[in-house]
């Protein structure tokens, strides 16, 4: 079950990138994120008035507000080290980062998973860096060393949600995610507001705006939830394998080429996930 919900959370986590970074293409990334995370904080309302009634401690609210504003500042890194830095270098060092910092807190905690599933985690490592693969190469050292800060703080910031959304108690359901939510929407209100900036989606762009908005927050209930089955170490690195969805629709949609690498992260994904789930 735990295999099962971690792949459900990195399939929605794929969707979301995609109609979210389709929709960046002509907007304002601050605007997009605005209505994602206002959508998100909507669909996490209903899910957690209808998954968890019951009125969570003040514990569990704090630890979904600082995953709240942990999840912001990797966004708000990755997106900024994409635009003005080496993608090939930010997109799978936070992708990584973002897997390895919870694995480490899960093992420090006492985890230890079977031996079959340990090696369904070493198999989806190097499958994420390959799924995250692009050509590619910094254009001199100062924009090289930018790239690699970017992509690591990025990483800490998605390893910090993952690692405080995880700590809140499972009586609690899916509130602390709501909590999570109005810090992250808080800060990029915030954000706009004192950069005095221009809020604007073209109308045609809001479906998929919409779209992502509701699809990242599923995939955080199913991260949630999965966390609540099975390890930390586990769910994550099987999470962190969301960039086959979003290649494989870029493939479908757009008619991108799937390259080598990450063709073989794709079969690398698979095996792994499938000894995790088998475990």
């Amino acid at each position: 079950m735990t295999a099962l919900l971690s792949l459900v959370s990195a399939l929605l986590y794929g969707v979301a990138d995609f109609a979210g970074g389709h929709a960046t293409r002509k907007n304002s990334v601050f605007s997009v994120m605005l209505v994602t995370q206002a959508v998100g904080a909507l669909v996490a309302l209903a899910a957690a008035r209808i998954l968890g009634p019951n009125a969570p401690s003040l514990t569990d609210l704090a630890w979904g507000l600082v995953g709240g504003a942990s999840g912001c500042l990797g966004v708000a890194c990755l997106y900024r080290g994409l635009s003005e830095h080496t993608a090939a270098i930010v997109s799978p060092l936070s992708a990584l980062v973002g897997a390895i910092l919870p694995a480490l807190f899960g093992a420090a905690l006492g985890e230890r998973p079977s031996g079959q599933a340990l090696i369904g985690a070493a198999l989806c490592l190097p499958a994420i860096l390959l799924l995250a693969y692009e050509r590619g190469e910094a254009a001199d050292r100062k924009r090289l060393k930018a790239s690699f800060l970017y992509g690591f703080l990025a990483g800490l910031g998605f390893g910090g949600f993952f690692i405080a959304v995880s700590r809140s108690a499972a009586g609690s359901g899916l509130w602390p995610l709501l909590a999570a939510r109005v810090s992250s929407f808080g800060i990029i209100a915030g954000i706009v507001l004192l950069g005095r900036r221009r809020f604007s989606v073209v109308r045609s762009d809001f479906p998929a705006v919409i779209f992502a908005g509701a699809a990242d927050m599923a995939a955080n209930v199913f991260f949630l939830l999965a966390t609540r089955t099975g390890l930390l170490i586990l769910v994550t690195l099987v999470t962190s394998l969301y960039p086959a969805p979003t290649v494989i629709l870029a493939r479908v949609l757009h008619g991108q080429r799937i390259s080598g690498p990450r063709a073989a992260g794709i079969a690398l994904a698979l095996a792994g996930v499938a000894l995790i789930g088998l475990r």
